[in-house]
């Protein structure tokens, strides 16, 4: 569903959900947007840009950038049935949180399974007690 009315240069909302998709899969391989630009050949600037949605990314480039991210290229996109598409999109929004990367990855170095039980617990109580405070 490309939007046709853009100029060949001109972002939309597909790009938009790449960048942001770029973005968190970056975060969550511990990349710096200087680090990602540098294997791929450009600064980190064009990255920021590309990240924010600001400029397109180009076939090729998407390849070089799923390929240092270990990643497929298919993971940039609203594709499969309309479960698969929404439940990725799904994803991808949670990760977006501020720390959510960040808790997912110390969250796995945990090893003990019980006290991964507790961290997890002890979350979904901070959780609930924000909740109950907001209401």
């Amino acid at each position: 569903m490309a939007d046709h009315n853009a100029s060949p240069k001109q972002a939309t909302k597909e790009d938009v959900i790449v960048g942001l998709r770029i973005q968190t899969l970056r975060k969550s391989r511990g990349l710096s947007q200087t680090a990602l630009g540098i294997a791929i050949g450009v600064s980190f600037q064009q990255i920021q840009k590309y990240e924010n949605g600001a400029n397109r990314v180009g076939a090729g480039r998407l390849g070089e950038i799923a390929r240092v991210l270990g990643a497929s290229v298919s993971i940039f996109f609203e594709e499969g049935d309309d479960a698969a598409a929404e439940e990725k999109t799904e994803v991808f929004n949670l990760l977006r949180a501020p720390g959510a990367v960040d808790l997912l990855n110390a969250f796995v170095t945990i090893e003990d399974d019980r006290l991964r039980r507790e961290v997890l617990a002890l979350v979904r109580s901070a959780a609930r007690m924000e909740q109950v405070q907001s209401t």
